[in-house]
């Protein structure tokens, strides 16, 4: 996991791109990602906060992955610098937290906080700019970033609308 994270940093610093690691803060601190992708059943943000803050790495960023409005304002409260909320559209490996928001619900969501909002769940490079257009900050993905021999171009490609 930590080659694979180093290539993605690699790959993502060029367009100044963040690269966050999925739910181990071991792997992120030891490859210097930019911060850690948080379970609701994780750690707190406030006790992740507590710790990188005794390494003394003030922008390391914290998000936490919501599944409902409930779970984003608990997220919020406790400390996130955002979330990453969803399933936004369906996908086999978020079914276990039930029937995708869809973007009606998602939008929804994201008037409702203060802290920016990250589209989960479903997001493929045919349908990441409609979470974008209802209100999200940005995007997160397990599946459009699996393939090690395209992840360069998978990032160039979701990048390209906002490079100057």
């Amino acid at each position: 996991m930590a080659d694979f994270t180093r290539q993605a940093i690699a790959a993502a610093r060029p367009y100044g791109a963040k690269v966050l690691v999925n739910d181990r803060l071991d792997v992120a601190l030891a490859t210097r990602a930019d911060g850690v992708h948080l379970r609701v059943t994780s750690l707190p943000a406030h006790e992740v906060r507590r710790i990188v803050r005794q390494k003394g790495l003030q922008e390391f960023l914290i998000a936490v992955s919501t599944h409902s409005l409930a779970e984003a304002q608990t997220a919020a409260a406790d400390g996130a610098d955002f979330i990453v909320c969803g399933p936004v559209f369906d996908t086999p490996s978020k079914r276990e937290f039930g029937a995708p928001l869809e973007l009606e619900r998602f939008a929804e969501i994201c008037q409702s906080l203060s802290i920016p909002v990250l589209a989960l769940g479903g997001i493929n490079l045919a349908n990441f700019r409609e979470p974008l257009q209802r209100g999200a900050s940005g995007i997160a993905a397990i599946g459009l970033f699996t393939r090690t021999e395209t992840l360069d171009s998978t990032i160039q490609t979701l990048l390209a609308p906002f490079a100057p």
